[in-house]
């Protein structure tokens, strides 16, 4: 593949072009996946820049893998297969607009949670966030990579919160979707009263949904709309420890039917003291402490009649709660309900909280429904066994997402460096065997990919289709996916 610096400084400045092999060692390795060969970095400051970029990679053969977030990599798909250029978005960081009456931001990839997160307090919104995401995430990469958001009443459709989008394909084409394509510019449309909330077309196209999840194996996505919502006036947080998660999958559906409460999530005493836990020395301690399993809920009011809203929405699920054979309670060792309110509305302080425990850490995650949840977890505790893995070394995180039609299960393995070879060879069996039980690896990072599009050939058919249309000579992270040979 030619790499030649002075072309891409032609179009970037050669004060954004990099060869430090320091930092491009940041891309070679990320969790399970390593072996990538990153030559150069560069960083555009705008989308006409891409476009060069772009371009300059189909005549020249180049591997162009764009990211956005900041160092630790922990998922892969960064992570080049083979030689490549690195596209470092990070500098294309500006917060466009945000509109309050529609409750809508639009940003660059750069903008992170940390800098987006009071700028929308300001403006009385809130960010519909994942739980605890590192420092330096890319909001927009994180909406792009379908991370579960805390709050699943909100998450209504798997492309939630990103709406509308601006993206280079690999041709170098730039195409806008939903109501951002038009008619008119931008500017021209909010001068009309436009938003970009609508995330379908333009007509019958919907490339949102085909780019999303996609790895940057199909575009390059230069800015894009958020959704946000209003910033409640009084919010309470409440804890539903149980010995039993049958009970609290019970009551989990119960209360997410009619919609009752903001946050919820179910964690295990082992994920639930990692989250909460001040000292990382004392996690062993306060999991200890801890009943197996917690549900973690928010209740929330907004502007008009807030403690109305609030009293019958916590009457209600204390019914609900006493049905199940259930009880709320205002804390749990070692953290308070105020506590828990801060941890849900902020970034992960330093280091990121999985790393702090242990050192190091490895996730397994994927789709089911709540009711498969218990067979998963023994799936998982099986695995653990054979490998002579210490079960509290294993947490896990049960996400409601779609407003509870089915739930992002997450397994963390926390490890040392005494124990990263039996982490290794537990992730590859236990992903195996999961996979085998019926887990659904709808983000399907480094060895993921083959358990994922093994079992459907027309699925991988038809993505190389697509692959053909929008980055016919594959220079878009080359390798990933099911794209794991050139696309003809």
């Amino acid at each position: 593949m030619a790499m030649d610096k002075d072309k891409l400084s032609a179009i970037v400045g050669s004060e954004n072009v990099s060869e430090d092999p320091d930092l491009l060692a940041t891309w070679r390795q990320a969790g399970p996946v390593s072996g990538g060969e990153p030559q150069l970095l560069v960083r555009p400051r705008s989308t006409a820049e891409v476009r060069e970029l772009v371009k300059l990679a189909r005549a020249e053969g180049i591997n162009l893998v764009f990211s956005s977030s900041a160092p630790p990599r922990v998922r892969g798909d960064s992570v080049p297969a083979g030689e490549a250029v690195i596209v470092d978005m990070s500098g294309m960081d500006e917060l466009v607009r945000l509109d309050r009456r529609n409750k809508v931001a639009l940003i660059e990839p750069g903008v992170t949670f940390e800098r987006l997160i009071p700028e929308v307090d300001k403006a009385g919104l809130k960010v519909l966030m994942p739980l605890l995401p590192k420092r330096g995430k890319s909001v927009l990469a994180s909406a792009l990579e379908r991370e579960p958001i805390t709050i699943p009443k909100y998450h209504w459709d798997m492309t939630d919160p990103m709406l509308c989008t601006e993206l280079v394909f690999g041709t170098g084409d730039l195409f806008r979707t939903g109501s951002a394509a038009g008619p008119g510019s931008l500017e021209q449309q909010w001068a009309a009263g436009g938003a970009q909330k609508n995330p379908m077309g333009p007509a019958q196209t919907d490339f949102v949904r085909v780019v999303q999840g996609s790895q940057g194996t199909l575009a390059a996505v230069m800015w894009c709309t958020l959704k946000l919502e209003v910033k409640p006036s009084i919010h309470r947080i409440y804890f539903v420890p149980d010995a039993r998660l049958s009970r609290l999958s019970d009551f989990t559906y119960r209360a997410l039917r009619p919609k009752l409460g903001d946050e919820w999530l179910i964690l295990s005493a082992r994920q639930l003291a990692t989250v909460t836990a001040e000292d990382p020395s004392r996690v062993d301690e306060l999991a200890a402490q801890m009943a197996p399993w917690t549900v973690v809920y928010g209740v929330s009011g907004y502007e008009y009649l807030p403690e109305m809203r609030v009293a019958y929405q916590e009457k209600d699920l204390a019914a609900h709660a006493q049905a199940a054979g259930v009880m709320a309670a205002s804390e749990v060792p070692g953290c308070s309900a105020k506590r828990m309110e801060r941890i849900l509305a902020s970034p992960s302080p330093e280091p990121y909280y999985k790393a702090a425990p242990k050192g190091a850490f490895m996730d397994i995650f994927f789709l089911t429904t709540l009711d498969r949840v218990p067979h998963f977890v023994s799936v998982m505790e099986a695995e653990a066994g054979k490998h002579g893995y210490p079960p509290e070394r294993v947490g896990t995180y049960i996400q409601p997402i779609q407003q509870g039609r089915n739930v992002h299960l997450e397994f963390t393995l926390y490890y040392d460096s005494a124990d990263a070879a039996k982490a290794g060879e537990l992730f590859t069996s236990a992903s195996q065997a999961l996979s085998e039980a019926g887990a659904f690896f709808s983000r399907p990072y480094g060895p993921w990919a083959d358990l994922a599009y093994a079992r459907c050939p027309d699925t991988v058919a038809a993505l190389r289709k697509v692959k053909d249309m929008l980055d016919p000579d594959g220079v878009l992270n080359r390798g990933k996916l099911c794209f794991t040979r050139e696309v003809v």
